[in-house]
């Protein structure tokens, strides 16, 4: 899907000034109600009334918080979509100049498409610089460092709050490992190995999605990583993506898909989760933001289940894929008070050591919680990210633009379904770099 936001539909957005205080106005969704109230708008990638992940009930918690808080003052309205879609609704209430006050957002190319849309200079982006907030009453110091902001952080300054940290791992039904006979891996031939005796004892190995491309790409950014890929040597043509590397990925690829369930092709991302938690596949390759969804949809009906759901990291590699959702302020936003005020609650002590505590992901503040009540697969996680050299982003969002990181999972499905030979898909690949990113 095509995602870039085009300079031509947003220049009435580029040329608009920041408001300093709450009112009404073409641009921006936030508006005042009949009885004074400041209404500003919060958008998010989950159905926060349907759904039973803790991390997005958490959210709803916070929204909720604030509306009483400030009640008579400020309110703000949740618009949801899911994530598939979220991206193409989000530009279009862009372009439509109804753009949410406050948005959530993935880094890398897809937040520099309104940080800096085009290559604009992010003064003339859509999002508000929030590097005087941060400012303010000591709101920066809460954080765990300036680390945290390093995906955030344009021409020096800050652009989009991290909410928490979160890593790309195998979540294991220890269960059905011990059955088999089947050790955590440490290295590529080991995972074989496992998937061989977890099929052997009549498990379905591993659950994964193709039908939503990311979660495949996922496993290929892990695959690639292994072979030595170079991202920024291909961005700059000191590097080819026809040396073999991407090849032997992709080869590496076919190898471990044998071991995917049959509808892999089909099924989304949730169906795929759901595989796992509902006991029906023995691993799951998906972010720990999963252990949310995992436990929550689990809390009722197999409350047992976080007990056998282990975390290991994925094998052969020296670093782990990481990554920070962010929210973002619309700099055309007709009230700055009211969101930041509300940016500010997602970061409050009480939202991160919910995050921490029920959601099972690593707070991006100083906070102090109780590890005694956080899910058992929090502490897991945080024993990969101890263990590993360094992090690396997910490969459709450290590609150089949202184009080609769409273009990379397009092309790792395709290989998956048969339509590409590997040798095919790192001349693709090349011949788009060639014509596109360099």
């Amino acid at each position: 899907m095509k995602r870039k936001i085009l300079a031509t539909l947003l220049s009435a957005f580029m040329a608009a000034s920041l408001f300093t205080g709450c009112g009404s106005g073409s641009n921006g969704s936030s508006s005042a109600s009949a009885d004074g109230v400041q209404e500003i708008t919060w958008m998010f990638w989950d159905d926060l009334d349907a759904t039973e992940d803790l991390i997005s009930l958490g959210y709803k918690d916070t929204l909720d918080r604030f509306n009483e808080q400030y009640k008579g003052k400020y309110h703000v309205t949740a618009v949801t979509t899911n994530l598939e879609e979220y991206y193409a609704k989000l530009n279009a209430l862009v372009q439509s100049g109804e753009t949410p006050d406050v948005f959530i957002c993935s880094p890398g190319p897809q937040l520099s498409d309104y940080v800096t849309p085009d290559g604009a200079s992010p003064a003339d982006g859509l999002c508000m610089n929030l590097d005087e907030a941060l400012a303010q009453d000591g709101w920066k110091d809460t954080f765990a460092g300036d680390a945290v902001f390093s995906q955030q952080t344009y021409d020096g300054s800050v652009y989009a709050i991290p909410l928490n940290t979160a890593a790309a791992c195998c979540f294991y039904n220890t269960e059905m490992f011990e059955d088999a006979g089947a050790k955590v891996p440490t290295n590529f031939d080991e995972m074989i190995d496992a998937c061989e005796k977890l099929q052997a004892k009549g498990y379905t190995p591993i659950t994964i999605s193709a039908g939503t491309a990311w979660c495949l790409s996922m496993v290929a950014g892990y695959l690639c990583e292994a072979e030595g890929v170079d991202l920024a040597a291909l961005a700059d043509g000191s590097a080819s993506w026809e040396d073999g590397k991407l090849e032997a990925a992709c080869d590496k690829l076919l190898a471990l898909s044998k071991y995917f369930q049959p509808t892999a092709a089909g099924d989304t991302n949730d169906v795929a989760t759901a595989n796992f938690y509902n006991r029906e596949a023995a691993m799951l390759i998906q972010g720990s933001w999963a252990i949310g969804q995992i436990n929550g949809e689990t809390k009722k009906s197999d409350p047992e289940f976080q007990n056998i759901c282990g975390v290991f990291a994925f094998p052969g590699v020296d670093r782990i894929i990481a990554k920070s959702d962010s929210l973002c302020i619309s700099k055309d936003t007709k009230c700055p008070e009211a969101a930041i005020a509300l940016v500010k609650m997602f970061t409050d002590d009480t939202a991160q050591k919910y995050t921490a505590e029920v959601g099972g992901k690593i707070p991006v503040t100083n906070v102090e919680y109780d590890a005694s009540k956080a899910p058992a697969q929090l502490s897991y996680v945080m024993d990969v990210f101890g263990n590993a050299k360094g992090t690396f982003g997910f490969y459709n969002e450290s590609l150089p633009t949202t184009e080609a990181g769409s273009h990379f999972d397009d092309t790792m499905v395709s290989v998956f379904l048969g339509d590409l030979t590997p040798a095919d898909a790192a001349k693709d690949m090349e011949e788009y770099y060639n014509e596109n990113c360099r």
